[in-house]
């Protein structure tokens, strides 16, 4: 059962205000209040947390009460924003202040349209979770890394990967190379719903320019202002209707694409691998780690030529196999990330 707190149009004021103010993850302090109102009402023993940065929570009110009321807190990461003053990810602007305490934020306009509150939004995270009895999740031996590495490295972390549904993903006939023309071509698939630099819509626009005839590229996610830009060897998606859809084209593909370039622990990869469809990434953040030897390649961040050569070899030698693929993913049920929660769950307070 869900509890909705806070509607749409509240949720854009407040994003209103933290543009404004640069208050980021401060402000909500009404429907913060309405949730700790349902807390009480509930009085749970412990708090699983996901992402706190939709502009629905302050973060001061929601950790003292926790603090106050001694219950217990479990913080699953799916990037690096509690641990920022502002960003999310920051490999593409090189920046590791956040180790030691972030200042002159260079994604600040990202954030704010008119001031830089890295500095106070750093320190302000770094004092809420202070006397609490927290303990972390990582999706990723790289996220894990990141918590190690930041001022919440005193709290216990635990490595639990993200889980997919293997009875929706999987591999599944259709009629989708025949309604795209694609035919015996090369399908190369990209999924991404924030298309951009970070996500390597470059990489896919360059790819079609070198790649030439016998290969095709598909990407689900793009917009109608993307599409315009895009060159005419790219199909483009604005969205599945369904779920089955989206593992009908995993499944069409010769190979799934994930040229991220910041990324936690994508579970497109895993959706990919589960539908018997190899996956070729950068080594960037946590992308590379579900893919090993038999289901797909690891390619450096930004090295084209060593992307379009290694998806060359994909096309010629078809090193992978849609077995060895599924196998992978095996591993990733969602069944067994739940399994793995429960068991975090029931252990007995440090």
């Amino acid at each position: 059962m869900g509890i909705r707190y806070a509607d749409e149009r509240e949720i854009r004021l407040q994003a209103l205000r933290s543009r404004v103010s640069g208050n980021y993850g401060f402000v909500s302090e009404a429907m913060t209040r309405r949730l700790l109102a349902e807390l009480d009402r509930i009085q749970p023993d412990a708090v699983q947390l996901h992402n706190l940065h939709s502009h629905n929570c302050n973060l001061a009110l929601l950790f003292s009460y926790l603090r106050e009321k001694q219950i217990r807190v479990f913080w699953t990461f799916h990037d690096c924003w509690a641990f920022t003053g502002c960003c999310t990810h920051y490999a593409l602007s090189g920046c590791e202040q956040w180790k030691s305490g972030c200042i002159s934020c260079p994604q600040r306009r990202s954030f704010s349209w008119f001031r830089d509150r890295s500095a106070a939004l750093w320190q302000a995270k770094r004092e809420m979770v202070r006397g609490l009895d927290l303990t972390l999740i990582a999706p990723s031996d790289w996220m894990l890394r990141q918590i190690r590495a930041s001022f919440l490295r005193e709290f216990p972390a635990r490595l639990i990967p993200n889980g997919i549904d293997l009875t929706v993903f999987r591999p599944l006939e259709s009629d989708l190379r025949a309604r795209y023309g694609i035919g015996s071509d090369f399908l190369i698939l990209g999924v991404a719903f924030d298309w951009g630099r970070r996500k390597g819509l470059d990489v896919f626009i360059e790819l079609a320019r070198r790649l030439g005839e016998g290969f095709r590229i598909l990407l689900v996610g793009i917009d109608e202002k993307q599409r315009r830009s895009l060159p005419e060897q790219i199909i483009s998606v604005r969205r599945t209707a369904d779920r089955r859809e989206l593992a009908e084209l995993y499944s069409a593909a010769d190979v799934f694409l994930n040229p991220t370039r910041e990324d936690t622990f994508p579970t497109v990869n895993l959706e990919a691998l589960a539908c018997g469809t190899p996956v070729v990434t950068f080594d960037a953040g946590g992308s590379p780690e579900a893919v090993t030897e038999g289901c797909g390649a690891v390619v450096p961040t930004d090295d084209l030529d060593a992307l379009e050569r290694t998806l060359r070899h994909f096309r010629a030698a078809r090193p992978c196999s849609a077995e060895a693929c599924a196998a992978r993913a095996a591993a990733f049920d969602k069944n067994l990330s739940y399994r793995h929660y429960l068991e975090l769950y029931q252990e007995p307070r440090s």
